[in-house]
């Protein structure tokens, strides 16, 4: 199996974690454009879906899923997405694709999040992707000098403008011991809109994609363990 074939096989597992008659969260990016590719002989049983990016919500709306607003929900069940690193604790880093700051509104706002990815996105640590870190745009050079301090190389993501209007600086040079506290430390520099680490905010429920076939992994216990103090 080559890379697509591993995100096709996880897209196509996570169609078992669909509740019907409800509303369905998607995300944003490659594994989950093979997912909306897939529920296009699902429609009938979704209602509708919140979306993290205009890129998705075109894609939903050209298969005949209405897309809602998040405001006008009630509740959702599932969130599927997938994540550019996700440990097996279930702490992931989002934002790749730009669309951080929707995805985790929406992920936190959902009972169950379920993260598609293939086997080169699990990792053992954050941090060997660049953490991005969405600001608004009077913001960049003071929130610079913070996540410097803060041991990261920050570099502007050259003409990237989100869809809320913001710039995003990426943050090279990190291993994330931590990546509770770091979530914490950078969510709180003003100008931050969002940080990139899904810790806070952390998957229940994985489905990996590797050549013997699509792997179950449910994040243990031991990512509570994680302490602001484990620096």
């Amino acid at each position: 199996m080559n890379q697509d074939d591993m995100k096709r096989a996880v897209a196509r597992a996570a169609l078992a974690e669909i509740v019907p008659g409800a509303v369905l969260g998607v995300g944003t990016g490659s594994t989950v454009n093979f997912l909306i590719e897939m529920l296009a002989d699902r429609r009938h049983e979704i209602p509708g879906a919140v979306s993290s990016s205009v890129t998705s919500t075109e894609r939903l709306q050209a298969i005949g899923i209405p897309v809602l607003e998040l405001n006008d929900v009630d509740s959702i069940p599932v969130y599927i997405d997938g994540a550019d690193e996700v440990t097996p604790e279930g702490f992931m880093t989002k934002g790749g694709g730009g669309a951080l700051t929707r995805e985790k509104i929406i992920a936190s706002a959902s009972d169950r999040f379920v993260c598609i990815v293939d086997e080169s996105k699990l990792v053992q640590r954050l941090g060997a992707f660049p953490i991005p870190v969405e600001i608004i745009p009077m913001a960049v050079a003071p929130v610079r000098k913070r996540l410097i301090a803060l041991g990261g190389d920050p570099t502007l993501r050259a003409g990237v403008v989100t869809d809320n209007g913001n710039h995003i600086l990426d943050v090279h040079g990190l291993q994330l011991e931590n990546p509770v506290a770091y979530e914490q430390a950078v969510s709180v520099i003003p100008g931050v809109v969002t940080c990139g680490v899904f810790a806070l905010t952390p998957s229940h429920f994985i489905l990996k994609g590797a050549p013997s076939g699509t792997q179950p992994i449910t994040p243990g216990k031991n990512r509570h363990e994680v302490t602001l103090n484990d620096h």
